[in-house]
């Protein structure tokens, strides 16, 4: 008997998840039913991974289903959203059943980790192409948005800046790295963590919000352009893992962590009248964000400082798709 679209769902996706109490009905009909919470709104976001643009074959299956989701609910995170649903959209070129077990699982433990549960999507033939859309749910009116930042707020990031940057160079031969450092470069390449518990926290502290997934100073651009206002950043400030400041020097280091994507980190503006609050908030945090700058009243202007002397970089475009001189997408 041949292995059909509904065979490869209930094998791999139907019956192998935690279920929420929201879903009145999930995966297996003509659409899902959800229960809204009451006096809350909607955040939906979609991405999408295309083999040969996004990842190549030296990308675990598993890592691919996490990876997947994990840039969703980081989406999700840099709005203050709690994550709820995600469907899936899954393009293979053939059957195989190892590469879909893989596939399956790492959606499903990144899934269950963040309390979120697959309600459907379609599966279908073709070139490799995975999208998953996400739900989530933020108190009403409390959703964090890009335009609110002010001249005089603090400019932070959480996490470390760039290592999935220097796993790329190093897979590429462009750094030399020790075995242990490249472990754990990888391991934000591959199976990045979205902020999603920050993000929440965030909602009555951050002005604007987003999430570094095209390098520092590519998305931060969207903010200072929806705002109106610009910026100033202390790159003595950026927050480097020991990987990094072990594995290259300070300018290659910089370079990274301004440009290189696939951080997943969150770029978030404060008022100094939340600052406070902000480091009441994460004073037990052993991860607690960074502040690496200010920003300033110069629409769309970034001026970088080093030691508080002018530094110069060229590379701030960012990754953008049909842009014939944007280069290739970055691969793991």
């Amino acid at each position: 008997m041949a292995f059909g679209e509904f065979d490869l769902i209930d094998s791999y996706f139907k019956h192998r998840q935690r279920q929420r109490s929201d879903v009145v009905l999930g995966i297996g009909d003509d659409g899902a039913v959800l229960r809204c919470p009451e006096r809350s709104e909607l955040v939906v976001v979609t991405d999408t991974m295309v083999a040969g643009v996004h990842f190549d074959q030296h990308m675990p299956a598993r890592a691919i289903g996490h990876k997947i989701v994990a840039v969703n609910l980081s989406d999700l995170a840099a709005m203050g959203a709690e994550p709820a649903w995600i469907s899936l959209a899954l393009t293979l070129p053939q059957l195989d059943h190892d590469w879909l077990g893989s596939f399956a699982q790492g959606l499903r433990d990144i899934c269950d980790y963040y309390g979120c549960q697959l309600i459907g999507g379609d599966t279908t033939q073709g070139p490799l192409t995975i999208t998953v859309t996400a739900h989530g749910w933020v108190p009403q009116g409390s959703a964090i948005r890009r335009d609110g930042a002010k001249p005089g707020d603090w400019l932070f990031v959480s996490g470390t800046l760039g290592d999935a940057g220097l796993a790329l160079a190093a897979q590429q031969k462009q750094v030399k790295i020790t075995d242990e450092h490249y472990v754990r470069a990888c391991d934000r390449l591959f199976m990045p963590a979205p902020r999603v518990a920050l993000g929440q926290s965030l909602r009555a502290i951050a002005s604007s919000a987003i999430d570094i997934s095209d390098g520092l100073l590519a998305d931060l651009q969207h903010i200072l352009n929806a705002s109106q206002v610009g910026a100033r950043l202390s790159l003595q400030e950026l927050p480097l893992s020991l990987a990094m400041t072990e594995s290259v020097d300070q300018q290659q280091a910089i370079a990274l962590a301004l440009s290189s994507g696939d951080d997943y980190e969150l770029c978030f503006t404060v008022p100094e009248s939340r600052r406070g609050v902000l480091d009441t908030l994460l004073a037990r945090d052993a991860s607690k964000p960074t502040c690496i700058g200010r920003i300033t009243s110069e629409p769309g202007k970034v001026k970088l400082e080093l030691d508080g002397e002018p530094w110069q970089f060229s590379q701030a475009a960012g990754y953008q798709h049909f842009a014939t001189d944007s280069g290739d997408e970055q691969q793991p």
